[in-house]
């Protein structure tokens, strides 16, 4: 293997400039990871005490709408991932852009306004999404204002940081830029391609994609959200720190270039591998397979490079805290990049799938690689940003142990409950019936899991509290350095170093900044056009259905609620062509009855049943009484109750507008249509309370509840007794 020299070596013919680095931006987004990260895993604790207190203490979520599972589980996602990830995101790539550049940030407004803005859209989040302002799709719940915030803010952070780039002092770009730079574009092409949506009101929005489309569109941006925001980012950071942590060179230069390039082309395809045995085309779940598996090579080869970067210093790594925590986290990456591809295997995936194995291998990742690659660099950054020494490595050695036990008690955990789970819905009795039939029976056996997951969440959050302390004496007897100065000679025009010859060195493109966003951008877009274009084109990969009817005015309102409650992040939509499956549940899932969903909610995971085929399977009352008290229909479940769907009005101040928006995304609802919405939507509510007092339960028919009864009682119910025959193309 071929050692990497340090590429920021500065030639000795220059004339020496003086210039001073910003470390207040620096510290100020540390200091928003260390907040927010302590609120978003708080809220995690008390998502995962959700899951088995409610079977002894139903009320444990005091009747708050804010406060229930569906809720705080996107508040706590968006939290973990963009506001405690994202911002040592950009504590790190500010950090280490400018003394890898030897250049001050392009613009210090620029820089303010990202971190603030930035701040801005973590606080927008908590409180929409904690007012059911919601669109559903994972990772991407904000709703279109703040869709619109974001991009500009990325903008904004794109231009510092190509700014930076193009007047920096240092001839070659180093192996982190790099993956800082993959990260920029390819962000910015996720979030606007998968937030692409018509707005029906200030806060409420229709994605422009439906059904099968927007479940490929979606979980092409969720599985490279988690590549490109939350992994090569890392990488770039990784390759900063580690060796100067280690005071080591990275491992392998020619490594550090396969891994880039292949990781970034390879990563883009692999979206289908989320949606194996649903409605999804066959060749497009195949295609997201064969590059999952593909994805270890160049994934173990970053891990083999960052751990054999700490060849000879194990004795180190004994000793010193800050290396192992990056130890562990790297480990955890090579951990959860070999899992992934494995979840692509069908066999693996057909009992993987909707248990809770799925956020298990999710956690190695966000509390592995993530969570203690966050604390190494903290720990590295802050003594040096207040100019002293940290405060306590004792009290470090200790947040290391209680953090790994509590990721290891969280995960095995998980890890047992999934497979429990999987097997156990899976299972018939020798008379061929299902040994389960009752999705509620797998909960009540899964529930000691959950609450070692609850103790391992807290431990977890007890090691990030004794670091906050740790960081804050370590500041406090320190002197922080706003402006720290530096010198290096002015960069060298026209760059015509002998390294240079030869157009297919790799190292003219490290020259060449925007020679590498570019070809970055060409790598990264043709996976997804290769999938987009066949199954958004070629009518054949999406049967249609003849009986498959737009919803009413009422259930689309009530379809409205369903997100508004986040009952997706429970339930799903999509019934596998398995047995144990369609015995439970019904007919399984047909592409062509999603047409008219904008968005799709198949749903990741299944803390609840499927819900695909409710339609009729119960009575309006049971329906009602579920949603008051859920204990009342299903004894020992762990849901919570909805007493506010009961007393709370249905606004239909924006029915009208929610018809015409459908009619713009292809609904085929009539021209003219919208002025009769209300009182169609008026007409069968009054007929749902009608029946509903019939047994012996009286509510007015302009109650929320009856929105979302009417929204249950149509789900799957457009193709019984549809015949396969009938099915066209």
């Amino acid at each position: 293997m071929e050692i990497q020299t340090n590429t920021c070596e500065i030639p000795a013919r220059n004339s020496l400039e003086r210039f001073y680095y910003d470390n207040k931006t620096v510290r100020d987004f540390g200091i928003a990871c260390v907040a927010w990260g302590v609120i978003s895993l708080l809220v995690g604790v008390i998502i995962a005490c959700q899951l088995f207190l409610p079977r002894f203490y139903p009320d444990f979520d005091l009747g708050l709408s804010f406060l229930t599972f569906g809720m705080l589980i996107a508040i706590h996602t968006k939290g973990a991932i963009f506001a405690f990830v994202g911002n040592m995101i950009f504590m790190g790539v500010y950090y280490s852009l400018q003394r890898l550049c030897k250049a001050r940030m392009w613009s210090d407004t620029l820089s303010r306004i990202h971190f603030w803005g930035w701040q801005c859209i973590i606080a927008l989040a908590v409180v929409t999404l904690a007012l059911g302002y919601t669109t559903s799709k994972e990772y991407a719940e904000l709703e279109w204002p703040i869709d619109i915030l974001i991009t500009i803010i990325w903008v904004v952070f794109g231009i510092n940081f190509m700014g930076t780039v193009l007047t920096r002092r240092v001839k070659h770009l180093y192996v982190a830029i790099w993956f800082y730079i993959g990260t920029l574009v390819t962000i910015a092409v996720l979030h606007i391609v998968n937030s692409m949506e018509l707005p029906v009101s200030w806060m409420k929005s229709y994605s422009v994609y439906a059904g099968v489309q927007d479940a490929l569109v979606q979980w092409w941006y969720g599985h490279n959200a988690v590549a490109f925001f939350l992994t090569t980012p890392f990488l770039g950071l990784m390759y900063y720190f580690l060796p100067k942590v280690a005071n080591r060179p990275v491992y392998s230069y020619r490594l550090s270039i396969i891994h880039f390039w292949s990781l970034i082309f390879l990563y883009i395809w692999a979206g289908p591998h989320h949606l194996l045995y649903t409605s999804l085309p066959d060749w497009a779940q195949s295609v997201g397979v064969v590059f999952s598996i593909m994805l270890i090579a160049p994934s173990w080869g970053g891990m083999i490079n960052g751990l054999l970067t700490l060849r000879g210093a194990w004795d180190e790594v004994r000793t010193n805290p800050i290396l192992k925590f990056m130890v562990v986290a790297i480990t955890c990456y090579g951990m959860a990049t070999f899992e992934g591809p494995m979840h692509s295997l069908k066999f693996v995936n057909a009992l993987s799938h909707y248990t809770d194995w799925i956020p298990a291998h999710v956690h190695i990742g966000t509390l592995g690689w993530n969570g203690f690659m966050t604390f190494a660099i903290l720990y590295y950054l802050i003594p040096k940003l207040y100019n002293t020494q940290l405060y306590s490595k004792s009290l470090a050695n200790l947040h290391f142990w209680i953090g790994t036990l509590g990721m290891v008690f969280w995960t095995v955990a998980m890890y047992v409950s999934g497979v429990m789970q999987g097997l156990m819905l899976q299972d018939f009795n020798p008379d061929g019936t299902l040994k389960y039939a009752n999705f509620l029976e797998t909960t009540m056996q899964v529930l000691p899991m959950h609450i070692i997951r609850a103790i391992g969440g807290t431990m977890y959050l007890t090691g990030m509290v004794i670091m906050v302390y740790n960081l804050w004496k370590t500041a406090k007897q320190g002197s922080f350095v706003a402006n720290e100065m530096d010198e290096a000679p002015a960069k060298e025009r026209p760059e015509n170093d002998a390294a240079l010859t030869g157009y297919f060195r790799h190292r003219i493109v490290e020259g060449k900044p925007m020679i590498m966003l570019a070809l970055a951008t060409i790598v990264i877009l043709i996976g997804g056009m290769v999938e987009f274009i066949p199954l958004f084109t070629i009518k054949s990969n999406i049967p249609t259905i003849s009986s498959v009817k737009p919803y009413t005015p009422l259930e689309l309102e009530g379809r409205n609620l369903y997100i508004r409650e986040g009952c997706n992040a429970c339930h799903s939509q999509m019934i596998r062509p398995f047995r144990s499956e369609t015995e439970r549940y019904g007919e399984y899932s047909k592409a062509g009855e999603f047409v008219y969903d904008h968005p799709f909610l198949w749903g990741s995971k299944r803390t609840g049943p499927d819900l695909h085929r409710i339609g009729g399977k119960y009575p309006h009352s049971w329906h009602f009484r579920h949603m008051r008290d859920p204990r009342s229909t299903s004894p020992g479940s762990i849901m919570p109750s909805y007493p506010w769907l009961i007393s709370n009005k249905l606004d239909t101040r924006d029915t009208r507008a929610s018809i015409v928006a459908m009619r713009r995304l292809g609904v085929p609802y009539p021209f003219g249509f919208e002025n009769e919405a209300v009182d169609d939507l008026q007409a069968q509510a009054l007929k749902i309370s009608d029946e509903l007092k019939k047994d012996k339960i009286t509510i007015p028919e302009d109650r929320e509840i009856i929105a979302l009864i009417a929204y249950l009682q149509r789900l799957g119910t457009d193709i019984k007794g549809e015949q396969t025959s009938e099915i066209t193309k």
